[in-house]
């Protein structure tokens, strides 16, 4: 049975009609943050009524752990009376309020902190204010608004995965973008014409015709101002996300209802996203040092996942005890989250990698 056609749906056939296939970054930026039709600005994705849930959301000792890292992380640079303490990204606030509650014991570290988050959904901002209502918070649509001239303290977990990919399959006679069309009333993938594509030159050692290959433009700018102020400032970043160290394959994807759905079906109704290439996002933070990649199990494990996990079942129960190991097996074992997830930290040249990352990655 046909679905009916989405008020996106109509809008994306319209505009193609008028001015031919759009790339398939620009189907996947209107799709998600279309003001009126657009997926993360029309609602709460999160959670078992969303379509997919998160790490923080999965268990408090997500946030908890990483906010001492990054508590660590400025100890280490000598703790500086002033830092921004930013989230890209912060979904519904439960990571950033974990952190917060990590970290109070850390002394002169809230008193250090300007928080800001990064995040341009006004319905998950909303649930932002209610998770952080104790704390002086400033919100902005992008890191070009986040104040670049003290050290930045920075997470952001599940965010890259969500910016607009660009597709592109090796020819003969260069790379075939991926563009969206439409055919029998129908939205379909389609390619370009073969170019040239100077920045794919490095991609023709390891890949032959008929591979795909995905980058992500909005990343490096961003990624550069962040890796540009820890290098000159101070700080460091913690990254997570799916992917890997390099780009390899068609791997976008939507989820619905917490199931893999049709990219091309109900658009402004899934969740889009794709692999993260972490080799070029670590790469676009030059000159902040960036450490090698480590799977989300293993990080949390260096970090003391087992023995939180152990003190906060010692008064646990039943069905909440049950919940409690299945949540710390969701995040670190390798056949759920713990090798699927990658982590990636960036830091100030001349001081050690943040907790949990190997330095000589």
């Amino acid at each position: 049975m046909t679905k009916p056609e989405t008020d996106l749906e109509t809008l994306l056939k319209a505009q193609i009609a008028a001015d031919g296939p759009i790339t398939l970054a620009a189907y996947m930026a209107t799709c998600l943050l279309h003001p009126d039709y657009g997926y993360y600005t029309t609602r709460d994705p999160l959670g078992r009524a969303g379509d997919f849930i998160t790490s923080p959301e999965i268990s408090q000792m997500f946030g908890e752990l990483l906010g001492l890292c990054l508590a660590q992380a400025w100890v280490d640079q000598g703790a500086p009376d002033r830092f921004i303490l930013a989230e890209l990204g912060p979904g519904r606030g439960t990571l950033m309020a974990d952190l917060l509650r990590a970290t109070r014991k850390v002394p002169g570290f809230h008193a250090a902190a300007t928080l800001h988050l990064v995040e341009a959904s006004p319905s998950l901002r909303a649930l932002q204010k209610q998770a952080l209502a104790s704390y002086p918070v400033t919100w902005s649509d992008s890191i070009d608004a986040v104040q670049n001239d003290a050290p930045l303290f920075l997470i952001a977990n599940e965010f890259f995965d969500a910016l607009p990919i660009q597709q592109f399959t090796r020819h003969a006679g260069g790379w075939c973008e991926t563009i969206i069309g439409v055919a029998q009333n129908q939205l379909v993938k389609g390619y370009a014409a073969p170019v040239l594509q100077p920045e794919l030159a490095h991609r023709l050692e390891d890949t032959k015709p008929g591979q795909v290959v995905e980058t992500r433009p909005d990343a490096t700018p961003i990624m550069a101002r962040i890796g540009g102020q820890i290098a000159r400032h101070g700080g460091a970043a913690v990254i997570i996300d799916y992917g890997n160290w390099r780009s390899n394959g068609d791997t976008l994807q939507a989820m619905r209802n917490h199931a893999f759905a049709d990219p091309f079906a109900q658009p402004g109704h899934a969740d889009l996203t794709a692999h993260v290439d972490f080799e070029a996002i670590a790469q676009a933070a030059s000159p902040a040092t960036a450490t090698g990649l480590t799977d989300q199990g293993a990080l949390l494990a260096r970090l003391g996942i087992g023995a939180r996990a152990e003190l906060l079942s010692r008064n646990l129960t039943g069905a909440a005890l049950e919940n409690h190991l299945s949540a710390t097996q969701r995040l670190t074992r390798a056949e759920e989250m713990g090798s699927l997830f990658k982590a990636l930290a960036l830091y100030a040249p001349h001081h050690p990698a943040p907790a949990g990352f190997d330095q000589n990655a």
